[in-house]
């Protein structure tokens, strides 16, 4: 697909940020695409930036970083009439795993210039849109306390390594979703509120899509921190067993509290605290995904 004008906008902090960044002009260089090209070492400047970037006008805005970048910035996208091209440049990628996007630098840029734009969901945490998944347990403590570099500088063993640390401190919790008469309420170790299957870099909702008009809420459900062991290591090995320990609920609308009240974590950033309103925005972007994408 052919775009008269384009802009990229980089988070050059994130782990492979300034070697795509360089990759990335030059294959489009190549390709003679102009492309109004930022690299951003600052993220408190990204959407900043990208609110520049805006003003001009593009067709396609490329946007380069990890989950937290993509889903911090998707806001300023939408009612833009802009498509969306990703450069995962994360340490799960869970958004560009959930569209078919390669995470490799070439294949990535690949999908943007050779590939089709898909309509894509976003979910929404009372008003805030996000990309992928939000949580509620293990996952926001790890991102609460996680050092500023980790993530970057070891990658994901590094990540793991302190999930491990933080899941010795995790205790187990009550989560109700709905409202009144219907609310159910059930005791969790996880929540996984999805717009796409993946989470953390695993395939963990099978039944959530970026292109399915609804949003998922999984409960990992359990009296102990064993089960989401468990939940965690069926679902990389791909088990049936999976999906003994969850409950699943789904709607356009879901309310989410839980006792006591615990931080949510979206696309790996802190952002919200329970209770909120998880919703679905359907049909609201355009994202560019490889031909064959589903």
């Amino acid at each position: 697909m052919q775009f008269r004008s384009a802009a990229m906008v980089v988070n050059t902090k994130s782990r492979h940020g300034q070697d795509w960044f360089d990759r990335a002009c030059a294959r489009f260089g190549e390709q003679d695409m102009p492309v109004d090209a930022h690299a951003v070492d600052d993220p408190d400047r990204l959407e900043a930036v990208l609110e520049e970037v805006l003003a001009k006008k593009p067709e396609l805005v490329i946007l380069g970083g990890g989950d937290g970048t993509i889903s911090g910035l998707v806001d300023t996208l939408v009612g833009k009439g802009v498509t969306l091209g990703v450069l995962p440049l994360g340490t799960a990628n869970s958004f560009a795993r959930s569209l078919g996007i390669p995470l490799d630098v070439d294949g990535a840029i690949d999908a943007i210039l050779q590939g089709r734009p898909k309509r894509i969901d976003l979910g929404m945490i009372d008003d805030d849109y996000y990309a992928s998944t939000a949580a509620i347990g293990l996952s926001p403590q790890i991102a609460q306390t996680v050092p500023h570099n980790a993530k970057r500088w070891f990658g994901r063993m590094g990540y793991l390594s302190w999930a491990a640390l933080q899941f010795v401190k995790f205790k187990p919790f009550t989560v109700i979703v709905g409202e009144g008469a219907s609310a159910q309420r059930l005791r969790a170790v996880e929540v996984r509120i999805s717009n796409g299957p993946f989470h953390g870099g695993t395939e963990l909702v099978d039944e959530a899509g970026v292109a399915s008009g609804e949003i998922v809420v999984q409960v990992v459900k359990g009296p102990t921190k064993s089960r989401l062991v468990r939940n965690w290591a069926a679902s990389v090995l791909r088990l049936e067993a999976r999906k003994e320990d969850t409950v699943t609920f789904r709607g356009q609308s879901l309310r989410v509290a839980t006792e006591p009240s615990l931080p949510i974590s979206i696309d790996g950033e802190v952002l919200a605290k329970t209770p909120v309103t998880a919703k679905v925005a359907p049909a609201v972007i355009d994202v560019m995904v490889p031909v064959e994408s589903k």
